[in-house]
Formats: structure tokens, C-alpha cells, sequence
């Protein structure tokens, strides 16, 4: 890595920065202090011109976009809702998998009509049920999507789904499958060009990681 290049990694919180950091290990990159314990959102890491920039996961992508950080970690879900304007993809780490489902309550019935969806995945909910040739009613929800279809606020929902044991607490169950979900890098496309050699050499050994 260049020493003159500055470097700003953007990262969420949990489940990605526990799976992206023996990824950064591989390439020289060690956090100082732990987002978990640390209230700093900018984190040092062993080498004096990499910095983390810990951000809601949901962030991560307009943070790249606009050049507020070179590269960041993001899971599919949040790059096809935000829909990747600006951005490189160049390496799927096949960390924080998951499914982006449609499910209803279990055993029942379609109803007639137009279909009510709840759901936080709107542009990529609206995308599916248009390739169906589907018109649908989408309510944005920001939470505890299971809720929905329990006290009649819509028919289905479309959310992330790991191992489905929320959606079986909740006498739900998955009916369709959007889209296998798990982490990519993402690189800000001025910031490849500008620090191409350090951006390359850590896009390299991440790769080399995961294989």
C-alpha cells in the first residue's frame, strides 16, 4: 500500500465488522479500538494513513458515493435498494449471508386483490413485483417487519431472512425468494482512480483471503 494514500474505510456496526475484520488482518489492516466498547465513530487501525469510519450500515453506500470514504462493506441488500450509483463492486466477501424473502402468515391463503407489502426494501420490492408484472401497495416499515401481517397492516412482507427462526417465532413462514444477500466491498469510482496502486493491493489480499 502506498504510504502517501490516505485510506477510509466505511463500516456497520456488528455482524459486518466482526466477519470484515480478519478480512482487513489479511491485509495489513488491524483496528485499534473496538466499535463495540469505543463511542469514537473514526477509528485508528495500525497503519497511520488507514482510518474506519463506523456508519449505519444503511449510510455505507452514500458514504462511498460521495467521496466521504474511498471503499466500504455493504450487504447486497442495502447496495440493490440504494441502487449503486458511483460505486465499484469488485469483490463479494460471501460474508453475512442471508436471503431476501417474501413471507406471509403460515398456511394461509393468497388473498384476493391487490397485494399489501410491508416492507424497509421498497426499490427492490418494487422491482420484483414489476418483473411479475404484479401491482402492489408497499408500506414502509423500518422494524420488526414480522408485526405486520399479524395485526392486519399488510398481507406479506419482504425482509432479510437468516435462519427463519423469527419468522417461525411469529407463525410465519418464506414464500418467495428475491435474492441471496451477503457482503460486498464497494469503492468509490474517483477514489480508484486517484489511489488506484493502495485500493488495488487491498482489493488483492481481501481476495486472496477469501479464496
Amino acid at each position: 500500500m502506498s504510504k502517501t494514500d490516505k485510506l477510509t474505510i466505511a463500516l456497520s456496526k456488528g455482524r459486518i465488522f466482526k466477519e470484515t475484520v480478519p478480512l482487513l488482518k489479511q491485509a495489513g489492516i488491524e483496528p485499534i479500538d473496538d466499535p463495540e466498547t469505543s463511542r469514537k465513530l473514526i477509528l485508528d487501525t495500525n497503519q497511520d494513513n488507514v482510518k474506519l469510519v463506523i456508519i449505519r450500515a444503511t449510510d455505507v453506500p452514500t458514504y462511498v458515493q460521495y467521496g466521504a470514504a474511498d471503499i466500504g462493506v455493504a450487504g447486497k441488500d442495502v447496495l440493490m435498494e440504494h441502487g449503486g450509483e458511483g460505486l465499484y463492486e469488485p469483490v463479494d466477501l460471501k460474508i453475512a449471508k442471508c436471503k431476501l424473502m417474501v413471507a406471509g402468515i403460515k398456511g394461509q391463503a393468497r388473498p384476493a386483490g391487490r397485494l399489501k407489502i410491508a416492507t424497509k426494501y421498497i426499490n427492490s420490492a418494487r422491482k420484483y413485483y414489476s418483473q411479475k408484472g404484479e401491482q402492489v401497495e408497499f408500506i414502509k416499515l423500518y422494524g420488526s417487519m414480522e408485526l405486520a401481517p399479524l395485526v392486519n397492516l399488510a398481507d406479506y412482507i419482504v425482509d432479510v431472512v437468516d435462519t427463519g427462526n423469527t419468522l417461525k417465532a411469529n407463525g410465519l413462514e418464506p414464500l418467495e425468494h428475491i435474492a441471496d444477500i451477503s457482503s460486498r466491498l464497494v469503492i468509490n469510482k474517483a477514489s480508484m482512480k486517484m489511489k488506484h496502486q493502495s485500493i488495488q493491493s487491498l482489493i488483492d489480499n481481501i481476495s486472496a483471503a477469501i479464496k
